[in-house]
């Protein structure tokens, strides 16, 4: 009897020696495998998705409005076996921390700063920027104050020159010129179900394809207490970016940065004119219009992966 005990607890012992450890989460190299964290900066919880081999070219993904890191998820799936991507939440976005508008100061200086400071915190000194909206004033400014950084810039309906600002710009402009007199309408256009599920369907020929639980997530966002306050004054801040297009044009100019930009042709938002114009500053740029929306990673995911494979894969 002693001997069988002693012969199991033996077994137990040996199993116990090649049973895997589940102590501490799987670490970034594993393939395909994302990881949902969160790190510190300036006091504030940064929440990040990142998948694929640490020793991979790193992309540093930088979402629009109103979207989150979620957005980038199509791409996490297709490509996190080849590449190292990032996707944060700014702050007041998706999970990270949301301190109220009186807090802190929600303009795109300050997201860049929080991002720049997120970037140094988890180590990413070299990267590709894959800026989608919101995600190029915010990528553009890191772009300009840290050039030795950036290895490339992939571009998804993202505005860096006055080209891309389509006829809706003409009442977002009046806002800027007189916030009092024109909140509560931005607010109430700017801010609403309707428009949300606009920059999802836009001009596309088949609404039909296009799943509505898109704008009803994130218009469940807009919803948070907080958020129409956040979004107003980030918004009118927007205002600065615009009058940065020409330093950014400059920089484009006088860097030459290896770039891809896709444009989802039905965006109400974002012209299609905005290609020609990065190509004047960045003539070998490769250019790709997509059978898509404002979010076309989410309408083409399986095109726009394949682009910036092949993108990527040519600068190895």
């Amino acid at each position: 009897m002693l001997k069988s005990i002693v012969s199991l607890l033996i077994a137990s012992a040996s199993l116990a020696a090649v049973a895997p450890s589940h102590a501490a989460p799987p670490a970034p190299s594993e393939a395909g495998v994302t990881q949902y964290r969160s790190v510190t900066v300036n006091g504030l919880r940064i929440f990040y998705r990142e998948a694929g081999p640490a020793n991979a070219p790193t992309v540093l993904m930088l979402h629009g409005f109103p979207s989150s890191s979620r957005m980038f998820e199509p791409l996490f799936a297709r490509l996190s076996t080849r590449y190292h991507l990032i996707a944060p939440d700014y702050p007041g976005f998706g999970h990270s921390d949301a301190p109220a508008a009186t807090e802190f100061s929600y303009t795109f200086d300050n997201l860049a700063k929080v991002m720049d400071g997120f970037t140094e915190a988890i180590g990413a000194n070299r990267y590709v920027l894959f800026m989608q909206d919101y995600g190029g004033p915010v990528g553009m400014r890191l772009a300009v104050q840290h050039p030795e950084r950036v290895q490339a810039l992939i571009v998804q309906n993202a505005v860096s020159h006055e080209d891309g600002l389509g006829p809706l710009w003409v009442k977002r402009r009046e806002f800027w010129a007189n916030r009092a007199a024109n909140e509560a309408s931005l607010r109430a256009t700017f801010l609403s179900l309707e428009t949300t599920k606009q920059r999802h369907i836009g001009t596309n020929p088949h609404p039909e394809r296009v799943d509505p639980d898109r704008w009803v997530d994130e218009f469940a966002f807009l919803s948070r207490p907080g958020q129409q306050d956040i979004q107003a004054d980030l918004f009118y801040d927007y205002r600065n970016n615009v009058a940065s297009y020409p330093a950014w044009g400059k920089w484009l100019r006088d860097h030459q940065p290896r770039s891809l930009v896709m444009w989802g042709k039905y965006d109400p938002s974002f012209q299609v004119a905005e290609v020609a114009a990065f190509q004047r500053d960045v003539p070998k740029a490769e250019v790709h219009v997509i059978d898509g929306g404002h979010f076309a990673i989410n309408d083409k995911p399986d095109e726009i992966a394949k682009l910036v494979d092949g993108f990527l894969s040519r600068g190895n």
